[in-house]
């Protein structure tokens, strides 16, 4: 079921199937939100919970048994109820259940508050834990963009603005899995990244890892359309599109947590940036975007 938002001229749809912001756009304005065409890729803008990215050979271990999950997690494929609801917010829950217990043995609360404001949306994710024993978890937003946005404009026309200047180079994966040996240059000394789809035939996904920036934007050069993602609290921030497809999207990712690493350890606690909550503890992780 979709639910409609509104403020002012913007306008908005969450999907109560993951918890997802859809659709954003002013009025008379361009979509912001990527559509989900299959013939590129059928997402739009999935949450990642409990994990991000791969597990190696789709297991971990937790408490001395292995657990089977899919690539980021099932939050993505889970149907929320929704809570509570105003004119430009909504509130949408989702609780453990036998499914879930199979793949993921915690008791858990996952509260989305998706929320326009003026000029944008922000999206604020809690996870608590409703058990008596220590949960990790990962969290990651996955947003697609329409990129380009106007008639006319390609890909390449769009570039990606970093507040300060960053030295920093991208993780590289290898057989889906994150390979820390291996990083590529990419960010070197430079606030701009312009867009091109061999960093993605190559490489996949571009990750970040320590940025000292936290809000980035993706910015056409013709039109001086886009969007500004804020990412306070995110250790790490992906960009991708499918490799080979010269998809018109990009998704801005902020995470924390990420696909198993070839040198890290089976037990769900060894990956990165894994928080773990006490019983009773909650935590809430918040990103927010302003439409150019």
């Amino acid at each position: 079921m979709e639910l409609e938002l509104r403020r002012g001229g913007l306008a908005a749809r969450v999907d109560t199937l993951g918890a997802e912001l859809v659709s954003c756009r002013r009025e008379g304005g361009p979509e912001y939100i990527w559509t989900g065409d299959p013939a590129y890729w059928a997402g739009r803008n999935p949450l990642l919970f409990p994990v991000v990215g791969n597990l190696r050979d789709g297991k971990v271990r937790i408490g001395g048994r292995e657990y089977a999950m899919a690539r980021h997690g099932f939050a993505r494929r889970r149907e929320f109820v929704l809570e509570g609801r105003g004119e430009d917010w909504a509130r949408l829950v989702l609780s453990a259940d036998p499914d879930t217990l199979a793949m993921y043995p915690f008791p858990f609360r996952l509260t989305v508050e998706q929320r326009l404001e003026d000029g944008g949306f922000s999206t604020a994710v809690t996870a608590a834990n409703t058990g008596s024993a220590p949960m990790p978890f990962c969290l990651g937003a996955h947003t697609g963009f329409r990129c380009p946005l106007e008639a006319g404009e390609r890909f390449e026309d769009y570039e990606l603005v970093f507040p300060q200047k960053e030295t920093c180079p991208s993780l590289a994966l290898r057989e889906g899995l994150l390979d820390r040996d291996r990083a590529i240059p990419c960010l070197e000394d430079t606030d701009v990244l312009p867009l091109d789809y061999r960093w993605f035939d190559e490489l996949d996904t571009l990750i970040f890892e320590g940025l000292a920036s936290k809000r980035v934007t993706l910015r056409s050069r013709r039109s001086g359309r886009g969007v500004t993602v804020h990412f306070d609290g995110f250790p790490m921030l992906a960009f991708w599109t499918a490799p080979g497809k010269r998809a018109p999207y990009l998704c801005i990712e902020p995470w924390h947590g990420c696909a198993a690493a070839w040198q890290e350890g089976p037990e769900f606690t060894d990956k990165a940036h894994c928080i773990t909550l006490a019983p009773g503890e909650r935590r809430t992780l918040a990103y927010r975007v302003e439409l150019l």
